[in-house]
């Protein structure tokens, strides 16, 4: 496909300071003006003041600068407005004023993972030593930014400005709530959900596997219960192991792995997922505010102009 990968996001948040020091507990590294980076994806997270949380802006990897025209094209019949330089294109998304900047940039190539040997009945791959995963010591580093999730009042044509527009792909449904939309071999890159109320939901990064998801999230609540909001367990939609934590203005984030991969379009069939099919498959029930954030209401009194931008 044309897109390959989600380089960056900016939130706006009222309190960037704090919210700050919570991602670099999480694990990323700050640089200047707001960034942070992963250790594969470099900057991936900036952080900028607004007057209510919100996803400011998505940058998305394409090949090539006849990858931005042809998304021009698109977003021209959709009646988008678009603005052009040499290495970019950017378009609003009207109910969320989401910025979207497409950009000609490198593919993201990771080196692998340690590979990690599991035991289990009638094959021993460990033998004589502890599990490599229960030794480790280090801080947990997330290795990529691996989707976003946005509220938004109108599914619809937000769903199809990433997806007709922009070029993203569908991988799932949520039935008449959502659609995980991908611009990588990664199942999701952006899940857009029905919402009363324009808002970020959640960004998730991926670490390299179960005992790092534990790990990350053992050290974000050690002197932090209250971060703690859903988690161990795993998804439908993805497959991925999840742990949901809440940053100081009300976003969740969440530390992953084991999702899976869409290499082949040919060989992946879409769902519609309904029930608890379309949140989990294990790990216990999320609780209410997973589902429905508990600032809400207050976002909704502090919503800003139509369109969103700050």
């Amino acid at each position: 496909m044309a897109l390959h990968r989600l380089t960056s996001i900016t939130i706006g948040v009222p309190h960037v300071a704090e919210t700050a020091a919570y991602y670099t507990d999480f694990g990323l590294t700050p640089e200047e003006d707001g960034w942070f980076a992963s250790r594969d994806g470099g900057r991936q997270l900036r952080i900028v003041h607004a007057p209510t949380r919100r996803l400011v802006e998505i940058r998305i990897g394409v090949d090539h600068p006849d990858d931005l025209a042809a998304a021009a094209a698109r977003l021209h019949r959709l009646d988008v407005p678009t603005e052009r330089t040499p290495g970019t294109l950017t378009a609003y998304d009207r109910p969320t004023g989401t910025r979207a900047v497409l950009e000609t940039v490198p593919r993201l190539v990771q080196d692998p993972a340690a590979a990690t040997a599991y035991n289990g009945p009638g094959r021993a791959e460990r033998t004589g030593a502890r599990a490599p995963g229960i030794l480790r010591t280090g801080p947990v580093r997330p290795r990529k930014l691996g989707h976003a999730v946005l509220g938004t009042t109108d599914l619809d044509t937000t769903a199809a400005f990433f997806h007709d527009g922009l070029g993203f792909k569908v991988s799932d449904r949520i039935k008449d709530h959502g659609a995980f939309l991908r611009c990588s071999t990664d199942h999701h890159n952006l899940l857009v959900l029905a919402s009363p109320v324009t808002y970020l939901h959640h960004t998730s990064w991926q670490v390299d596997d179960i005992d790092e998801v534990g790990r990350g999230a053992h050290a974000m609540l050690e002197d932090h219960p209250e971060r703690h909001v859903w988690g161990l367990g795993r998804h439908h939609a993805g497959s991925n192991f999840f742990w949901y934590l809440k940053d100081p203005a009300g976003n969740f984030s969440e530390y992953y792995s084991d999702m899976d991969c869409i290499v082949d379009d040919q060989l992946w069939t879409p769902e519609t997922l309904e029930g608890a099919k379309s949140l989990f498959t294990w790990g216990p029930p999320p609780p209410p505010s997973f589902l429905a954030p508990e600032d809400l209401a207050a976002l909704m009194t502090g919503t800003h102009s139509k369109d969103g931008r700050a």
